[in-house]
């Protein structure tokens, strides 16, 4: 009886390992294709991911087919895997109803936080405001601050009441990383205060101003954007 289980665990085990192997490198390239280290259209070719992330081709496959279910990467009819090109028109989208579902989760949030919610912003805006939004020695987003970011903005929507509507305020979330690191890649950002908006962004709330606290998460966004289409950064590598 005992054989007979360790004998049927054999095989579990192994299926267990290999999606832990595919998940841990849908993390890493899917963190790569955000950070800009992996540029938009760019092709994705197993035999260098295998060897820069020193991973077989099963996982590989099964990593950039998960990428291409949540829209990071394309699959191409025998050609591959590519990482999904940027382009204007979608930015714009994503722009426009990210801007709406936040500004509704944010002014629910408002509603219902309570002192353990506002002192969960302050620490979150604490944070990234002490961290470089850019990588000295890259020139790319850094890491560090945009888990802060993420924390920051989170840290304003979590007491929305509406677990449906974080889900989808994620989903995009996820999908303009990015084009936000794109927007800072590209040095345009420099332009803008970003320091500046956060700590607005933070007092509206605080002080439970709904109408300028969506004013300023639409105006913060859109501002991103503008960075982002400014710099031509929407064509495909040759």
């Amino acid at each position: 009886m005992n054989d007979s289980l360790a004998l049927n665990a054999r095989p579990l085990a192994g299926k267990v390992e290999k999606r832990t192997k595919a998940s841990l490198l849908e993390e890493s390239i899917r963190r790569d294709i955000i950070s800009g280290r992996l540029v938009p259209g760019e092709k994705l070719r197993l035999k260098d991911l295998a060897e820069y992330y020193q991973a077989g081709q099963i996982p590989l496959r099964e990593a950039l087919s998960r990428l291409a279910a949540s829209g990071f990467v394309r699959a191409q009819d025998q050609r591959g895997f590519q990482v999904v090109p940027v382009s204007r028109e979608e930015i714009i989208d994503i722009t426009r109803v990210r801007g709406l579902l936040e500004c509704e989760a944010l002014a629910d949030s408002i509603a219902n936080g309570d002192v353990t919610w506002e002192s969960r912003i302050v620490e979150a805006h604490y944070r990234l405001e002490r961290l470089p939004v850019l990588d000295s020695e890259t020139g790319m987003l850094n890491a560090a601050w945009e888990s802060a970011h993420v924390a920051f903005h989170n840290a304003l929507l979590a007491a929305c009441s509406s677990p449906l509507l974080l889900k989808y305020c994620a989903e995009l979330r996820d999908q303009t990383a990015r084009y936000r690191s794109l927007s800072a890649k590209y040095a345009v950002a420099d332009k803008r205060d970003i320091p500046m908006e956060h700590s607005q962004l933070m007092e509206a709330a605080l002080r439970r101003d709904t109408v300028k606290a969506a004013r300023l998460l639409t105006l913060h966004y859109e501002k991103t954007t503008a960075s982002l289409l400014g710099a031509d950064v929407t064509s495909e590598p040759g």
